[in-house]
């Protein structure tokens, strides 16, 4: 008795010690909190001193940086589940909790967008499911069984196109029967009878189909036989009315958000740093336009769904412009919603025309504005996601789930759980001149198209490192293209001017501080910079003089034939220093301090492809 009263308080001691000593923000801390205040009971004899991959139950991806998998079932964990903790493991593809007396789910749940596998069966979770189930757009199988949820099952779980597995056996809910084109099976809940799900209005209580004798054969088979005669009939019907209206475009509105009938806006939303409001009465009565699917009926509701009703748990980052959440739309897209919540002097009817122009902008690199909302006040742009994140967070190693001023710089719109880079990490491509190169030749491309080839011209008016972005076939691609003119005269003078660092010289003169192509060039002369020599613009420690920023550092030592001193140690034997002294003198040409000395972006494009690194 006493040796087992002894075994429990040193296990109950090592995992109190590990606590103490884990860093936060880091999938360890998020499970070891999430055991601590679910009551782990210390017999589980857990080796809490070893690392969170080593655990019974934890498997981790092949660097040992994020869990994948996580099996704590049958572990006599109670309570709700803790927000911050679960919810916070953003690479977690299969979670298993089954066997517990787990009564609620935290707020955060709904954010784990890479879950294929889900199982919380033989819990006493209550209440109703929400339609941000949505949000799992990779989900293959669900198991909710033996649980108390109740109501009816969200419409939005017919968006769930890779689902194959979902069981609801001994809960209260509430079917809707009806036929998916892909006629994919789910089970009926309280029975292990089998329907297909597409959205048609047929409601059936599971109640009803419940087995009243268990013993009596030919009851089962009479009832198999009406229902298999019901749903051929219907999938007849379904044919047919398919085949006369084979040629005409379906509409798929997929209901995300039950709006109930006493509740109105407008509606409110807090940041980390502000509060924002969408002064509109019924979100269902503000359309959002969505342009490769012009047919595509849904509205503000469904921004709400999508991103957990403007959750901080979905806020990526706060920037000059507003904030920005990322959101799943119907079928599980990606997208990243910036609120424009600066004051604009441009009707609505107006902002929806710039909108519109600069939807049809398209260039390999430049981010792509999928849509836009316009919500009373408040301009939406909803853009394609960009999964490998931004130039600054990769150029400087930024710790995941910095927030930083500029806009959208927060780990490639990723939040403090983030998914981190696809494909390639500063350890790896960013250590590469050929790299390197390529994203500053894409970025100078995007910006010699706008320059060059819309009409009117399009000033970016805010490049910086933190507008370029890399998709997920590692193509650079400058953000917020146009997005300035939204606002028409009602921009602030901080947007206007630009950001710490990369403002040109002659907007410290009030007659000459209206934006034109070259202070786009001034700009990127210091991303290129940046490129080169994997330094800051501002605040970084430079040798020859502390007070110096980046532009008068470098262009002193381009002055002294020296400019070899700065290039980025990191790639300085992955290609000839003779390109990447030239790289710097084009950079030199960029920020020259009188805009008519500059470059256009056209020049540059030339300049840099003469320097271009061939491939090894």
């Amino acid at each position: 008795m006493g040796l087992g009263v002894f075994g429990s308080v040193l296990v109950l001691a090592l995992l109190f010690k590990h606590l103490a000593s884990q860093q936060p923000n880091t999938d360890e801390f998020f499970v070891s909190e999430f055991l601590k205040k679910m009551g782990l009971a210390s017999s589980q004899g857990y080796n809490f001193s070893a690392s969170v991959c080593s655990w019974q139950g934890v498997s981790c991806d092949a660097n040992g940086e994020h869990i994948v998998d996580l099996v704590f079932s049958g572990m006599d964990l109670s309570g709700t589940m803790p927000d911050n903790t679960i919810g916070k493991l953003s690479k977690l593809q299969s979670l298993d909790l089954s066997h517990n007396k787990i009564t609620g789910l935290p707020s955060d749940f709904w954010s784990l967008s890479s879950l294929k596998s889900l199982n919380l069966s033989s819990n006493q979770i209550s209440g109703s499911l929400t339609n941000n189930i949505g949000n799992f757009g990779l989900l293959e199988s669900i198991d909710l069984s033996s649980n108390n949820f109740s109501e009816e099952i969200p419409k939005a779980v017919s968006s769930l196109l890779s689902l194959r597995v979902l069981k609801l056996d001994h809960n209260r809910v509430l079917l809707w029967m009806c036929f998916r084109e892909d006629w994919r099976f789910w089970t009926l809940a309280e029975t292990n009878f089998k329907v297909t799900f597409h959205s048609c209005p047929i409601a059936a209580n599971p109640r009803l189909f419940k087995r009243r004798d268990t013993g009596n054969k030919g009851m089962k088979l009479a009832l198999a036989l009406s229902f298999s005669m019901i749903f051929v009939l219907a999938g007849l019907l379904f044919l047919a009315f398919g085949f006369r209206r084979k040629t005409k475009m379906w509409e798929f509105k997929q209901t995300s958000y039950k709006e109930e009938q006493n509740i109105s806006g407008p509606f409110s939303f807090q940041t980390d740093s502000t509060t924002w409001v969408a002064d509109i009465k019924q979100a269902t009565s503000v359309p959002v336009v969505i342009f490769e699917k012009p047919l595509l009926n849904i509205t503000f509701a469904d921004l709400l769904a999508a991103t957990s009703n403007f959750d901080r748990g979905t806020l990526l980052a706060e920037g000059k412009f507003g904030p920005v959440y990322r959101g799943f739309l119907l079928g599980g897209v990606h997208v990243a919603v910036k609120v424009l919540v600066v004051g604009s002097t441009l009707t609505d009817e107006e902002a929806a025309r710039e909108l519109e122009f600069l939807g049809r902008i398209k260039h390999p690199n430049l981010v792509p504005l999928t849509g836009y909302c316009v919500a009373g006040d408040q301009r939406i742009a909803i853009y394609d996601y960009m999964e490998n994140g931004n130039l600054q967070n990769l150029l400087y190693d930024l710790p995941l789930g910095v927030q930083s001023t500029d806009d959208w710089s927060t780990d490639a719109w990723e939040e403090a759980d983030n998914n981190g880079i696809q494909n390639a990490g500063s350890e790896g491509l960013l250590t590469s001149w050929r790299f390197r190169h390529k994203i500053a030749l894409g970025t100078a491309r995007a910006l010699a198209f706008l320059h060059h080839g819309c009409s009117p011209p399009i000033i970016h008016r805010a490049v910086k490192a933190s507008s370029v972005y890399l998709d997920y076939d590692l193509e650079p691609r400058l953000s917020d293209s146009g997005l300035a003119k939204i606002f028409g005269s009602g921009l602030d003078d901080e947007i206007v001017r630009g950001s710490p660092g990369y403002v040109p010289p002659e907007f410290t003169r009030p007659e000459l501080d209206t934006p034109t192509p070259k202070s786009d060039v001034y700009c990127f002369g210091v991303v290129l910079f940046e490129l080169v020599t994997g330094k800051m613009p501002v605040g970084d420690d430079y040798p020859d003089d502390k007070e110096a920023t980046l532009v008068s550092w470098v262009r002193g030592l381009v002055r002294k034939n020296q400019a070899s001193r700065a290039i980025d140690p990191k790639i300085h034997d992955t290609g000839p220093d003779e390109q990447m002294e030239e790289a710097l003198k084009i950079g030199y040409l960029c920020t020259a301090d009188l805009p008519f000395k500059r470059p256009s972006m056209q020049q540059i494009v030339g300049l840099l492809k003469d320097i271009e690194p061939t491939a090894s």
